[in-house]
């Protein structure tokens, strides 16, 4: 098994804000100290609720996916996709205008 990389103590982080299905979704990523993207957080406005609890948690293996070397559009790819190849989740909308697909 691959060695998992660990993210420095102290980064800077970037947050981004969209919109999906409606909905106002924030998106944190942090970095490695070469730049790469070691982790993701998303919130929403609606805490609490199933939906924003699956989102963190997709977050979270996500973020342990990028830890062990996943590349970010590896992941970006395997997230569900519409038939018009529009992401079909936040994790996915959040991996798109990171990785510049989408307009935020």
């Amino acid at each position: 098994m691959a060695d998992r990389k660990l993210l420095p103590d102290r980064r800077g982080c970037e947050t981004i804000k969209f919109e999906f299905e409606s909905l106002k979704w924030f998106a944190t990523i942090g970095r490695f100290s070469d730049g790469d993207i070691g982790e993701i957080f998303l919130s929403s406005a609606k805490t609490g609720t199933l939906l924003q609890a699956m989102s963190k948690d997709a977050a979270v293996c996500a973020s342990i996916a990028l830890q062990y070397g996943a590349p970010v559009d590896v992941i970006r790819k395997a997230l569900t996709r519409g038939s018009d190849s529009a992401a079909g989740s936040p994790l996915g909308k959040a991996f798109d205008i990171i990785q510049g697909k989408v307009d935020g």
